[in-house]
């Protein structure tokens, strides 16, 4: 099923798998994670429904190389990872220091980031030290999901291109890649032509 930008006004919840409403308008796996809360601004629907969900969505994020088996405990992470991540991000586009402890929670994930020396046999059969995959396990991969949150929140330039979509009934979060940086919606296909279709009948009513 491709990407559903909104969801159904009759929506049967809890969902019981999320896959089908995942979208991918972050511009960045951290605010990929932010946006499988949907519709934060009234129903919250929870896209992270089960592990398997968030084995699979680590994997078409690109952050897998394929699905790994997940626990809840995983999940549970996950989703408290998410909801740091979105802390600081509603903090820096308030222009107001983040919360400490959603700062301490992504630096926490952190030493989980990056490769791992790995002992293998080469093809001739020797032992031969490499690195591991940056991503070889689920927790693993949160790391990658938490370094590229602190890669966009720790530094100024960065943190300047976090935007919300401007659209009164969305609630995407995405960074702004722009030239200009003054991109105001998540997509131009969906939430921006739905305001440019807004304005156009409301100056039609006021014309008539």
């Amino acid at each position: 099923m491709p990407p559903v930008h909104d969801l159904p006004e009759r929506l049967e919840l809890p969902l019981a798998s999320g896959e089908p409403w995942w979208y991918w308008l972050g511009g960045r796996p951290a605010l990929d994670l932010v946006n499988t809360l949907r519709e934060r601004w009234r129903r919250r629907v929870e896209t992270l429904v089960t592990p398997a969900d968030l084995g699979l969505w680590l994997a078409r994020a690109g952050i897998l190389a394929e699905p790994l088996p997940v626990t809840p405990e995983v999940l549970d992470e996950a989703r408290a990872l998410r909801e740091a991540i979105d802390a600081c991000v509603s903090a820096t586009l308030q222009e107001a220091p983040p919360p400490a402890d959603a700062v301490a929670l992504i630096d926490r994930f952190l030493v989980h980031a990056g490769a791992r020396p790995q002992l293998v046999l080469d093809d001739a059969g020797r032992p031969a030290l490499g690195e591991r995959p940056a991503a070889d396990s689920p927790r693993r991969a949160l790391g990658a999901v938490a370094l590229d949150a602190a890669q966009m929140l720790g530094t100024a330039p960065e943190r300047a291109r976090v935007r919300v979509c401007a659209s009164e009934t969305c609630s995407a979060r995405f960074y702004d890649r722009s030239p200009a940086g003054r991109r105001r919606w998540c997509s131009m296909r969906t939430c921006g032509n739905e305001a440019k279709a807004r304005r156009h009948r409301a100056k039609a009513r006021s014309g008539s």
